[in-house]
Formats: structure tokens, C-alpha cells, sequence
């Protein structure tokens, strides 16, 4: 057992499960998919569902404004937000936390200057908001050979860590794709006690076979934390093909369980001794040299989610 100094961070054992969704043009259809899928996941007993980045619509900038959604202020009502209200209700039916993937969101301001987000949802198993996450790191890269893509052209970041309380279980933090290249707020995070970090994402046919795998690892090794990335299904007709492979991660990095490319919900048990297992066996909290360098989580407060 953990001792008394360091309680466990996940209080008692979760299923998660990663919903690697086939979605197109129809949000509607999109939505009624989400649902039946987040159903499937909770009647094999996940009590924790993620579903990919953009899960109502095609992913791109192409697609951002004319997809994009008002959340605020919130709750907004169905017309400006049918997919609140749909993933709402599928946490609501179905008794899980659910962390929404992401959605184009769009704010007007008042004097009509339009803002566009890449957002993520996450609501109690009441259908309550719990969260609110804004990408904080917008997907603007240029390989050669590769992928070009611009998000700042058409999306603003957000500019908050966050980290949601799940009552029973303990704390998770949710950030969006690209977010995940950047350790500072996954160490922030754990250090704020988040037995997870869980990223919607959609990384491409470059990056996704080189670092995909790497950065789920990379996370949790760091961390010595659970790690989810939960991508879409891979569509090759689509203009932007989806590397998929959602995949769980446990503290020692090992890759618990990992989809394919095509549609698949994969799902693995989550269990807060294991965390403390890889903190006692290779005790990194106790080793760190913040004489040497500094704890970036010091004086990090966190904003409301």
C-alpha cells in the first residue's frame, strides 16, 4: 500500500476507454455515432470515455468556421451548441465522465469580431460541465516531403492548464494533440496530482508513425503517470488522414493497449498502486535537484476549469 505521505492519486480502480471514432461530413451523424459508441464503451464498463479531437466534423482549417460552435455564455442553448447538449446527454445516459474530444468553438464578441477554438468538453456522469479546454499550443509545422498546416490560421489558443476533479477517482488533466508535445504542462499536471493526462489528438501519416507512440511514452515516463491519447479513425478519401492508433499508457511507459487505424474502441484498467509502484521502484520525487534547477509548478495556480 502507499504510505501515508503519499496517498494514491487514483483513489480506487478505473476501466478507461479510448473511442477511435470514423467521423465525416454530417455532424448530426457524427453525433448520433459518438453516442452509440460512448454507449458501447460504458455497457463494457469504462467508466471514464474519451472520444478524439474534432469528433462532429472533418479536421482542418478549412473546416473550423463553418463546424464552429458558441459555448459561452455557458450553458449555451441547443441551436448554438448541438454537440454540448449531445455529449451532455451521452454522459448523462450512459453514467460516465466523459471527455469530449474536441469541438470548433466560435466567440462573438460585441462588436462582432468572431474567435475561433479547438476545444474540448468534459462532463460528469450527471451530464454536468466539468471542464473546459481550450488547445493551448496551436498545430503550425513545415516539414519537407511531408506536412504543411497552419492552425493559427484560422484558430486562437487557449491559455490555461487544466485539470478536472473526478470525485471517486482523483484528478486528470486534458490538453488537445499538439499540446502534448510540450512536457511543461504535463509536469505541471502530475505535480498537481493527476494520475492521468489525457489527449485528443490527430496526429497525420508524418508525425503520427514517429513520435505518436513516443510522446504517450515520453508523458508517462516522465511523469510516472497514466497516459491516453484517443485519436480518430484513419480515412484516406478525407483531406486530412488521421494516423489513429489511440493507445493507453501505464507509469512505467509500457503501452497498455493500442487500436489500429481503422474504428475500434480500446480500453485498459487503471489502477493508482501501479503509480506508486513506478515512484517507489524508481523514486524520481524524492531524487529531483531543485537546487539545481527550478519546479516549474511552484507558484503555477490553477484557473478555473
Amino acid at each position: 500500500m502507499a504510505t501515508s505521505s503519499y496517498p494514491l492519486l487514483l483513489k480506487q480502480p478505473v476501466k478507461l476507454a479510448c473511442v477511435q471514432l470514423a467521423t465525416g461530413a454530417d455532424k448530426t451523424a457524427n453525433l448520433a455515432h459518438a453516442a452509440e459508441k460512448v454507449r458501447e464503451a460504458a455497457s463494457a464498463g469504462a467508466k471514464i470515455v474519451v472520444l478524439p479531437e474534432c469528433f462532429n466534423s472533418p479536421y482542418g482549417c478549412d473546416y473550423f468556421p463553418s463546424y464552429a460552435e458558441q459555448l459561452l455564455p455557458s450553458p449555451p442553448s441547443p441551436e448554438q451548441s448541438p454537440s454540448f447538449h449531445a455529449l451532455s446527454a451521452m454522459a448523462r445516459d450512459n453514467g460516465v465522465y466523459l471527455i469530449g474530444g474536441s469541438i470548433p468553438e466560435i466567440e462573438v464578441s460585441a462588436d462582432n469580431k468572431k474567435t475561433y477554438y479547438n476545444t474540448s468538453l468534459t462532463f460528469s456522469p450527471a451530464g454536468e460541465l466539468l471542464a473546459t479546454h481550450r488547445k493551448v499550443h496551436l498545430f503550425d509545422i513545415s516539414i519537407p516531403g511531408g506536412i504543411t498546416f497552419r492552425e493559427s490560421d484560422v484558430l486562437s489558443p487557449g491559455n490555461k492548464l487544466t485539470v478536472v476533479d473526478l470525485p471517486e477517482y482523483g484528478r486528470v488533466a486534458i490538453a488537445i494533440c499538439y499540446d502534448v508535445r510540450f512536457p511543461e504542462l504535463a509536469t505541471i499536471a502530475a505535480r498537481k496530482g493527476c494520475f492521468a493526462l489525457i489527449y485528443p489528438g490527430a496526429f497525420n501519416l508524418t508525425t503520427g508513425p514517429l513520435h505518436w507512440r513516443l510522446l504517450g511514452q515520453a508523458r508517462a515516463v516522465d511523469n510516472q503517470v497514466y497516459v491516453a491519447l484517443c485519436s480518430p479513425a484513419r480515412d484516406m478519401s478525407a483531406s486530412y488522414n488521421a494516423w489513429g492508433h489511440s493507445l493507453v499508457v501505464d507509469p512505467m511507459a509500457k503501452v497498455l493497449v493500442e487500436a489500429g487505424e481503422g474504428e475500434e474502441i480500446v480500453s485498459a484498467e487503471l489502477n493508482g498502486e501501479e503509480i506508486e509502484k513506478a515512484r517507489r521502484g524508481i523514486p524520481l520525487r524524492e531524487q529531483r535537484r531543485f537546487d539545481v534547477y527550478p519546479d516549474i509548478s511552484q507558484g503555477y495556480e490553477l484557473k478555473s476549469p
